[in-house]
């Protein structure tokens, strides 16, 4: 296999894994990451992104693994068990409702560098919005969360359909303003990412699916190690940062990287139509 290759796929899964779980959206890295390394050709390099997502999603998987399954034993009778698994469910039902009707619009209208410029900055500004109102949460633990404040979480979720938004982003600074804690905001929206990055994943995957050969198995497995490896770690550092710390770091992130996708957009210089 190419070195370099191996190499840029690493590279690949690594940003993907730093870049899910926290707020501040994958996409823009992994095209910034993507061309500048010259990595695959366009088509290869779509699926590839779409396949190492899944790895992110197992390291949550991985980390909650002892709760996800007390919670399966647990949806045959009433408690916060089955309580978890109704909560993501209502989350996730608007998010693939709205994902899937209006999947073509999106890929054909809103891949555009401004569009995603716009989301990241957008984003941080709302993060800087939600942690400058007088915050004071009332549900420490999303064991806790109603049925309805999960679905307004998940249509929350569904403005990081516009790409650059953050899914994570979305999910966390919605659940923070419908009064949940950080620790269960942050929670709430790893487990939320566990069926919308399954399904969406699948779903692009399977359209995909012709463009897949076996000599590029090797190279889709380090990716997805790399981005196991990556947000496993990123996803604990995470849940320590804020138990002292608030969003702004990637509230101000967000808007920086909004405006590095327009000076390089409009120079030429990256190609971020891709």
């Amino acid at each position: 296999m190419d070195l370099l290759l191996m190499l840029q796929a690493i590279i690949m899964g690594v940003v993907e894994g730093l870049t899910e779980l926290l707020p501040i959206s994958s996409t823009g890295h992994l095209i910034l990451a993507g061309e500048l390394m010259d990595f695959w050709t366009k088509d290869k390099r779509v699926v590839f992104e779409i396949f190492i997502q899944m790895g992110a999603m197992m390291a949550v998987v991985w980390e909650y693994r002892q709760k996800i399954f007390s919670s399966l034993l647990g949806l045959g009778k009433p408690g916060v068990e089955r309580n978890l698994y109704i909560n993501v469910a209502v989350a996730f039902f608007p998010f693939i409702l709205i994902g899937y009707t209006c999947a073509d619009f999106i890929r054909a209208v809103l891949f555009s560098p401004y569009v995603v410029a716009t989301g990241f900055i957008v984003g941080g500004l709302a993060i800087m919005w939600v942690e400058k109102r007088a915050y004071s949460p009332d549900t420490d633990d999303m064991d806790a969360m109603s049925y309805k404040r999960a679905f307004k979480v998940g249509m929350c979720q569904c403005l990081a359909l516009v790409p650059g938004v953050s899914r994570s982003g979305a999910s966390i600074i919605g659940g923070m303003y419908f009064g949940l804690s950080r620790k269960a905001s942050t929670e709430f929206s790893f487990f939320l990412a566990i069926p919308v990055i399954s399904a969406a994943s699948l779903y692009s995957m399977w359209g995909a699916r012709d463009l897949i050969e076996v000599a590029d198995i090797e190279v889709f497995a380090l990716g997805f190690i790399a981005s196991f490896a990556s947000a496993f770690v990123v996803m604990r550092a995470l849940l320590k940062f804020i138990s002292n710390h608030t969003f702004m770091v990637f509230a101000w992130y967000r808007i920086a990287f909004g405006l590095l996708i327009l000076l390089t957009a409009y120079s030429g210089a990256i190609n971020w139509v891709a």
